[in-house]
């Protein structure tokens, strides 16, 4: 196949059509031709070379690729129908299909190119590049179709129930409490639901079952109930309703579901229902999974709203919109808290890197468990398109969206690995007043610890070389014990590089602002003797660089993690920066470990330096006078006694059992908004934009109004917790 050349004419891009294959006919080489160098038909090819274009070349590829999706005789997918010129100009969805002379710009040619990563047409495998050039040319000479008239109505077999046959249809009716059957034998019924039992019995003509035996009623109750067996004292109560008057046994067995139904384990057995629509689960799955390691608190919210019999309205506002409820104590504010655990706990993929997928994949999935969970209803359907079945349009998806847009389940929408949000809970009394004084104690000692370090960066030596930044040094010009990047213990692909001559050694390594997370360098010392080492990392100073690499200091008193900012010159002889000074063991564990985790751009890493004190104490000496000397060691060894103090309570308290519970919860936005209509349910393909709302065919009454400045949680749970919302019902 030879080449093509790009040819621009008129203000577009059109291809020559030139000798793509030894069977390519003259006659329409130079149609294309003239084409590519007019800028089309009107300035060169006859509307004859043009049809003839279109039924040798362009309607049998239409009819062999995309017939079986866009035309009646098969299915319309994406509402565009491509057996008709007619249909190509209105398009779909996302609107006309081909801009005539404009292939560039055409939707039809993106799709047909996948150089749209949400829309690859024909969606099992990419068409050839000169299949390609063919539509691309077609539509470069105006896209000349001899199909004219109006599309055929497409034949549907869709079940999808009209607005107005919905608000009719039995399950979007609000519930009205009907009379009474009657029935022939009205002495066997004791509840009105018996008589609607009897009721259906009698008209398709049968009679109802005797009365299970006591001891097999009694089974059924305490399995229903509690989920296990009674025990044999417990039968034995049963057993003895048997010569009691009805009126009496019926109030034995009443008196003995009040006591089962007062029971912790009536909780914990029908806790576990609710549970299982609440896809409860303790690690997050949908990818690498990550332990919730505060679900339980969801759990037990489940099973003591159960066992404390509480009103299914509060039930569900507490899951939807606890957060945003009042509450006159904090053990209310941490139960409402702790309920909306329920639109945090689904299977999300945290590591996602789409962000604005993440999101979306977030609300639909809260939005899919809402559905089903209180609505009876199946909601994701309409993402992509009105749903097929139900009066549920993509514009009523949207309006529920707006909802969960408007609220925040993760951190942010910046992290390599997103993370829910952990929310610290309110406590009482002494226990509250003992949480806020650790609490204040641990802040002011977190500052105190990075101000002495920055204070002991400022006092440590400067070892002074004017051709630091000319030249790369080898370790035998370094004080204390070095271990150079080639020495290091490497996870992961990082590459070596010299560009800048600031390394030690043969070079140094860099991550590639690659893989975060699944990258480290272990720098592991043989010190000859025990003692405090003032620890150095090398390492090449940019913008590109991370300014958050975790660095990891495993010392005989124990593990230090800091951070290091890489975009910030080394502050010792141009290629170091200290980590600080700890104790390390000759012969004992110990090392340095650089990761790329979380990090925000390059990472680089070339050699860590253990520096002995007492080695270090010469090196200051030697750069400066002797009396500056002494008064700037002995300011320099106050500052890292203070350091190692502070250092040693940070560690008392950060392990302290004293620690203010978390739970996992939602909270809302500080900018809420509407939210635009995905066509096809593509993030990138956006329609118009939908009010913050609720399920239209579902709305019995005036709706709950949204403020600009809320998310719309607050109403969303009291419109599906209202009485006169069918589907809750």
């Amino acid at each position: 196949m030879a080449k093509r050349t790009l040819h621009p004419s008129a203000g577009r891009t059109s291809e020559v059509l030139q000798t793509r294959t030894a069977t390519t006919r003259p006659h329409l080489l130079l149609a294309g031709a003239a084409l590519a160098l007019t800028g089309g038909a009107a300035f060169g090819a006859s509307p004859t070379e043009q049809m003839e274009f279109f039924e040798k070349k362009v309607r049998p590829l239409l009819v062999d690729k995309c017939y079986s999706c866009h035309s009646p005789e098969h299915k319309v997918k994406g509402g565009l129908r491509l057996d008709t010129r007619e249909g190509w100009v209105t398009g779909g969805d996302s609107g006309p299909a081909l801009l005539p002379h404009q292939p560039e710009t055409s939707l039809f040619m993106s799709a047909v190119g996948y150089t749209n990563r949400d829309l690859k047409m024909p969606p099992k495998q990419k068409l050839s590049e000169e299949e390609i050039a063919v539509f691309r040319d077609w539509i470069a000479m105006g896209a000349p179709d001899p199909r004219t008239g109006a599309p055929e109505a497409v034949k549907t077999t869709s079940k999808a129930m009209s607005m107005e046959d919905g608000r009719k249809f039995w399950a979007f009716v609000p519930p009205v409490n009907p009379p009474l059957p009657a029935v022939k034998d009205s002495a066997w019924p004791t509840t009105g639901a018996d008589r609607f039992v009897l009721a259906g019995l009698e008209s398709a003509g049968l009679e109802h079952a005797e009365d299970a035996p006591l001891e097999v009623l009694a089974r059924r109750l305490y399995f229903d109930l509690t989920g296990m067996p009674p025990t044999t004292t417990e039968l034995h109560e049963f057993q003895q309703m048997a010569g009691q008057t009805r009126e009496a046994a019926l109030a034995s067995y009443g008196a003995i579901v009040d006591r089962l139904l007062s029971s912790p384990r009536f909780g914990e057995r029908w806790g576990r229902h609710w549970l299982d629509l609440a896809r409860f689960a303790e690690s997050s799955g949908g990818g690498r999974t990550l332990p919730f390691k505060d679900a339980w608190r969801y759990r037990d919210y489940v099973i003591e709203s159960l066992n404390q019999d509480m009103p299914l309205d509060r039930f569900i506002s507490e899951q939807l919109a606890g957060d945003l409820l009042p509450a006159t104590t904090p053990a209310e504010r941490r139960r409402q808290l702790t309920a909306t655990g329920f639109l945090v706990l689904g299977p999300t993929n945290y590591e996602e890197q789409d962000k604005q997928l993440l999101r979306m994949d977030i609300v639909d999935e809260q939005m899919d468990t809402m559905g089903r969970a209180f609505l009876g209803m199946t909601l994701s359907c309409a993402r992509c398109h009105d749903h097929k079945f139900d009066p549920i349009p993509a514009s009523d998806y949207y309006a529920l969206a707006g909802i969960f847009r408007s609220t925040r389940t993760l951190k942010n929408y910046k992290d390599n690995v997103a993370h829910w949000i952990d929310t610290p809970l309110p406590m009482e009394g002494e226990v509250e007043t003992r949480l806020q004084a650790h609490e204040a104690r641990l802040e002011k000692l977190t500052a105190d610890v990075a101000a002495a370090k920055k204070r002991i960066k400022k006092l440590s030596p400067k070892v002074e070389a004017k051709d630091a930044k000319a030249r790369p040094v080898t370790p035998d010009e370094l004080p204390g014990v070095v271990v150079d990047d080639s020495q290091a213990t490497v996870v992961g692909t990082w590459k070596s590089s010299t560009r800048y001559p600031t390394y030690v050694g043969e070079g140094y390594l860099h991550d590639q602002n690659e893989d975060k997370g699944a990258k480290t360098l272990t720098f592991t010392p043989k010190v000859p003797k025990d003692g405090r080492y003032e620890v150095w990392l090398s390492y090449t100073a940019l913008n590109d660089r991370a300014d958050n690499v975790p660095v990891t200091i495993l010392h005989a008193d124990g593990e230090e993690t800091l951070r290091v900012d890489q975009r910030a010159d080394p502050t010792i002889n141009g290629r170091f920066v200290s980590l600080g000074q700890f104790r390390f063991v000759a012969g004992g564990e110990g090392y340095v470990l650089v990761s790329n985790d979380g990090t925000n751009g390059i990472v680089t890493a070339d050699a860590v330096v253990f520096v002995p004190l007492d080695e270090l104490s010469r090196l200051q000496i030697a750069s400066t006078s002797p009396d500056a000397a002494t008064d700037g060691n002995t300011q320099l060894q106050a500052a890292q006694a203070q350091l190692k103090d502070m250092e040693k309570e940070l560690k008392q308290l950060q392990a302290s059992p004293l620690a203010r519970p978390e739970a996992m919860t939602v909270q809302d936005d500080s900018e809420p908004e509407d939210c635009k209509i995905h066509v096809r349910g593509s993030i990138r393909n956006l329609g118009a934009e939908v009010p913050r709302g609720f399920l239209t065919v579902a709305q019995h009454g005036p709706a709950p109004e949204i403020p600009d400045a809320e998310s719309g949680r607050r109403q969303l749970a009291e419109w599906v917790a209202n009485r006169n919302n069918p589907l809750t019902a």
